[in-house]
């Protein structure tokens, strides 16, 4: 069974985005999968890690880089939420590398985050950008 199932309500018809999300379902579901082997190693735990919080922060430019173009309002709000969810990731991970078992909180933890992320704060620009790329096409 998959820790974290994707599916259309995380889907907001946004290519690029959807994409990128995407993505980011498939790294949980390899940690959780990493995590649940008993054989797994934490220096494969590590990497899934390293690169859950690498592409998150890539994922995260995509949208500021967005946001900018299009002068989102809510952007400081939004670029508060892409901070805080980075802080914690790289607290956890540098706990694990200390040694320390944070595999069941980190997991809790972005399962319950990305979801609200995507359904409640990526949902809520929605209007606006589309509002916003319709503008733009019509201009061109």
């Amino acid at each position: 069974m998959t820790f974290m199932p994707w599916s259309s309500a995380l889907e907001l018809g946004v290519p690029t985005i959807d994409e990128q999300h995407r993505v980011l379902v498939d790294l949980i579901n390899a940690l959780h999968a990493a995590i649940s082997d008993t054989a797994g190693s934490r220096s494969a735990i590590a990497d899934i890690l390293e690169g859950l919080l690498e592409y998150t922060h890539n994922h995260f430019i995509v949208e500021e880089v967005m946001f900018k173009k299009y002068g989102y309002p809510e952007a400081a709000k939004h670029l508060t939420e892409h901070s805080s969810f980075t802080g914690k990731m790289m607290d956890w991970l540098m706990r694990f590398e200390d040694g320390e078992d944070v595999n069941q909180e980190v997991m809790g933890f972005l399962k319950d985050w990305l979801v609200h992320h995507i359904c409640e704060e990526d949902r809520a620009y929605l209007p606006f950008m589309r509002a916003a790329i319709a503008d733009e096409t019509m201009a061109a």
